[in-house]
């Protein structure tokens, strides 16, 4: 059995995609492009698809990860295409390897994530950041099913800082933008819950939803400070040469 893991992004209208709309989209996807799937035993088989921390309905994303399993050995890259191809504009396949490491789910410790705030000044923005990032302690709400939860957001927040504007907009629109890193901890602090913290801090509030869109997740580097590409580890595992190959070289005649 193989097993292929993939990169998808959520983009433009489609990041209001819900998860379980996603999970439609892709089967039909996986159908239209003749996958040979492994499927699940039992009366209901399913096929062998395992997501990994999706992105809450709403936010887009350019890092989302999920790994198939099938039954007949495919080329990534040509396996990526088909997929691709097979699934609307916005809902993108855009890098594929094999698994050659168990514990996809396990690089995932982290994400960066872009927060736009139409209506909002940069300096307002700034002057927020600096009152969370001094805090010891935020505390937010979150209505759950069992009822409002309170926990601290801070914790979980590796970094969180303006940014400047790059992309063209009107000179006299406001927008601020942050650039967020948190842990993914439990409970999961997500970026409405930082948005929440920066209210409760320093009473910033956008006058129009936040635009949210992940950027990256995987292993967070203590060193460096940064994400690192969860999928590297394969791709390494893939190039790296067999124990029978430096064997092979030494025996091999001058």
């Amino acid at each position: 059995m193989q097993r292929i893991r993939l990169r998808y992004t959520k983009r433009g209208r489609l990041r209001f995609t819900s998860h379980r709309d996603f999970q439609r989209a892709f089967e039909r996807a996986l159908r239209r492009a003749e996958v040979p799937m492994a499927y699940s035993a039992g009366f209901t088989p399913h096929p062998k698809v395992s997501y990994a921390n999706a992105a809450p309905t709403g936010t887009g994303s350019e890092a989302e990860y999920l790994e198939i399993a099938l039954t007949v050995a495919r080329d990534p890259e040509k396996l990526r295409v088909l997929l691709d191809e097979s699934l609307p504009t916005g809902l993108d396949i855009v890098d594929a390897v094999e698994a050659r490491i168990s514990g996809l789910a396990d690089r995932l410790t982290a994400s960066v994530w872009e927060l736009r705030l139409a209506g909002v000044e940069p300096a307002e923005a700034e002057r927020a950041v600096a009152a969370f990032n001094a805090a010891e302690a935020v505390e937010v709400q979150r209505m759950t099913k069992n009822g409002v939860r309170t926990f601290d957001a801070r914790p979980a927040v590796v970094q969180l800082e303006t940014q400047s504007e790059t992309a063209d907009r009107p000179t006299d629109q406001a927008c601020a933008i942050l650039r967020l890193v948190v842990r993914h901890v439990t409970p999961a602090v997500r970026p409405d819950d930082v948005l929440s913290g920066l209210r409760a801090v320093a009473d910033l509030a956008p006058p129009v939803p936040a635009a949210v869109t992940r950027l990256a997740q995987g292993l967070f580097d203590e060193e460096t400070g940064t994400v690192t590409d969860p999928l590297a580890p394969d791709r390494e595992a893939a190039t790296a040469p067999t124990e029978a190959e430096p064997a092979a070289a030494a025996t091999a005649p001058a």
